[in-house]
């Protein structure tokens, strides 16, 4: 399968991804045009479209030095640019974490932050919002010399004194005399903390990112690049080396940093097994070479507990060799076909379903009540032009008793009224209660104390307890907001239900909040952050600046699970009653278009036929309403997965 097919196919999804955005755009100006539109749903519509307009599929590429990694972004995606574009010869590989994608309205550069913002007190999301922290390096995407002298910054390395090597984390004087260094007066380390590379590609105009990942130091050292990062990945290339298999610094990048990113979002993951170049042996034949590649597959795949059938054995130097020369038969040899083929359809598609799924969760209620009170509107003024046509009009008492009928309605709607602004001042003041019980302040303060106890708790054991701690004050916070969370939900569902049986409203299924799921994330942090804690790397160095960073980006992660349990919260309690709302709202319509049509045909000088086709009138725009509807939901592909529309 040749590269070509992964870009046809990431055409596909950004096709779909835009045909998506259409009709929720179209749905958003039914509304509108029907006067349906209030708050809640333009401010659904629009995350999902922000969602939408914003995706892009990551790919993350993680490995330890010399393992081709760079060369195999090369091959897959610039080969076409007929030169390495992005250093990857022996002993020039990328130094920082790399992130390449296309910035519509920044245009084509690169962005590099030095190496000593390390020692900073801020995330690297937050230096992502200050541009002027950066140093920026213009791009010529019609240039591949430019661009490869301009990429050579990647590569960029300096000396300092180890003093301040030691405080970046980047130098470890116990480490060093494990491995029998030498005791140096100064150490080379890379110029810059992080790149961005910002290139006009047709994948990356599509939505595609890649991440490279520069070997187990950076992993390391940058907490939040193992645990921001690569889980928000949809899939990971993790790469080995065929001629040395799984070494001990390849088993702990998988052990302490692929394992965990993997099994937290349940991502696509794929195993590279570079450079089967080395493995070549024109004496040997194919039936020795071909032996020795399964071997080696068979060896890794028991030492890392996966299946066979995961791990990709390729050449990365060969594939883009050929890929430059044209050369088909060499590019066949190279074995990348694999590897495209996986990303071009395993992890494609399991992107576009949880796309769709995620639209179908934040939309779908939204398009089933629409076509409830759709199809409702039409059902009721069909059945009342039925019952319209057997009526003698001519009858003065039929005609007075018919209006009677109808203000008797509309006595019992005014007390429906009441009711519901009853009920719905009793859940305020709950939704009030469950919203404030994860208010900022309360976070605020359980995390300040938190970060003086740490900030004065440098030894193993010490951090250890008190980061436990957070996160045992965290869990307490969520379990008394669990309990109030019981109590809104029972008293949501006992208002639905009054209205239901009481009052003989349609059966809605109210959507209730659940705080489980931001328990299961807070949780998974917290297990992240021992996982991290007990690498290898933390334990043999015990950097100031490695658990810094550590315990700022595992809070940072628990922080925003919080608060978006917060902003849940809030929008989950401006709309749990809105369907109810609706239905009051269009109860009330429908009433008072009966008792408009019944005054309408009483004083009427002409014809009942007469009176009878302007009824006939009425229920044409229902039909038309309902039917645009219809079209729109399949637009969105979402007809089998919201309720019949009638």
């Amino acid at each position: 399968m040749r590269n070509l097919e992964f870009k046809e196919k990431m055409h596909e999804y950004s096709q779909w991804r835009a045909n998506l955005v259409q009709a929720i755009e179209m749905y958003q100006q039914w509304l509108v045009r029907y006067g349906m539109d209030d708050a809640h749903r333009t401010n659904t519509l629009l995350n999902i479209l922000s969602s939408l307009k914003n995706d892009r599929i990551t790919l993350a590429f993680v490995a330890e030095f010399s393992r081709g990694k760079t060369e195999l972004i090369n091959a897959m995606f610039f080969a076409e640019s007929g030169v390495r574009l992005l250093p990857s010869s022996p002993g020039r590989t990328t130094m920082s974490p790399t992130e390449i994608f296309y910035d519509a309205e920044g245009g084509s550069y690169i962005r590099l932050l030095n190496i000593e913002s390390r020692l900073e007190d801020m995330s690297l999301a937050e230096f992502k919002t200050m541009p002027e922290r950066w140093t920026k390096f213009e791009l010529n995407p019609n240039s591949p010399t430019q661009m490869q002298a301009v990429f050579k910054e990647l590569i960029a390395t300096k000396k300092v004194n180890k003093e301040l090597a030691d405080k970046l984390g980047l130098w470890n004087e116990r480490e060093a005399a494990t491995q029998g260094s030498i005791n140096p007066d100064s150490v080379e380390i890379p110029c810059w903390r992080h790149a961005l590379i910002s290139f006009p590609h047709p994948l990356l105009k599509e939505g595609l990112s890649i991440i490279d990942t520069p070997g187990l130091n950076a992993l390391g050292t940058e907490p939040e690049l193992t645990l921001n990062m690569l889980p928000s990945a949809q899939a990971i290339v993790f790469m080995l080396a065929a001629d040395t298999g799984v070494t001990k610094s390849d088993l702990e990048i998988w052990l302490n940093h692929i394992n965990r990113a993997r099994s937290a979002k349940k991502q696509g993951l794929a195993v590279v097994m570079n450079k089967i170049d080395a493995m070549w042996d024109d004496l040997g034949g194919n039936t020795d070479y071909d032996r020795a590649i399964k071997s080696q597959i068979k060896a890794s795949a028991t030492i890392l507990k996966i299946d066979e059938e995961s791990i990709f054995p390729l050449s990365a130097k060969q594939a883009l060799l050929a890929k430059i020369k044209g050369d088909a038969e060499l590019l066949k040899r190279s074995r990348i076909s694999g590897l495209e083929g996986y990303l071009a359809n395993d992890i494609l598609r399991e992107k576009r379903n949880i796309m769709a799924a995620t639209v179908m969760r934040d939309i779908g209620g939204l398009v089933n009540e629409s076509i409830n009170l759709t199809s409702t509107a039409l059902t009721h003024a069909t059945e009342q032009l039925e019952e319209f046509r057997k009526v003698d009009f001519h009858n003065q008492d039929m005609t007075g008793k018919l209006m009677a009928e109808t203000r008797d309605r509309q006595s019992v709607y005014m007390a429906n009224v009441e009711n519901f602004q009853s009920s719905r001042r009793v859940f305020i003041v709950q939704a009030k209660m469950l919203i404030d019980s994860f208010s900022d302040e309360k976070i605020n303060d359980v995390i300040s104390v938190a970060r003086h106890d740490i900030t004065k708790s440098l030894t193993t054991v010490g951090m250890k307890q008190n980061i436990r701690k957070l996160f045992d004050d965290l869990r307490d916070m969520l379990q008394d907001s669990s309990d109030i969370t019981n109590e809104t939900r029972r008293l949501v569902k006992a208002i639905h239900k009054k209205f239901k049986d009481e009052y003989g409203f349609k059966e809605i299924e109210p959507k209730l909040f659940d705080i489980k799921k931001y328990q299961i994330e807070l949780e998974q942090v917290f297990e992240e952050g021992e996982i991290f804690r007990t690498s290898t790397k933390v334990t043999m160095t015990e950097q100031h600046i490695v658990v810094d960073k550590l315990y700022s980006t595992l809070i940072l992660k628990a922080r925003n699970i919080l608060k978006q349990a917060h902003d849940d919260a809030i929008a989950w309690s401006n709309s749990a009653l809105s369907p109810l709302a609706r239905q009051i709202k269009d109860h009330k319509k429908q009433i008072e278009g009966r008792l408009q049509m019944l005054r309408k045909i009483n004083e009427s000088k002409g014809t009942v036929a007469e009176n009878i086709a302007a009824l006939e009138a009425e229920v044409a725009p229902l039909k038309r309403q309902r039917d645009e509807l219809a079209i729109m939901v399949k637009s969105m592909q979402l007809e089998n997965q919201v309720g019949e529309s009638g």
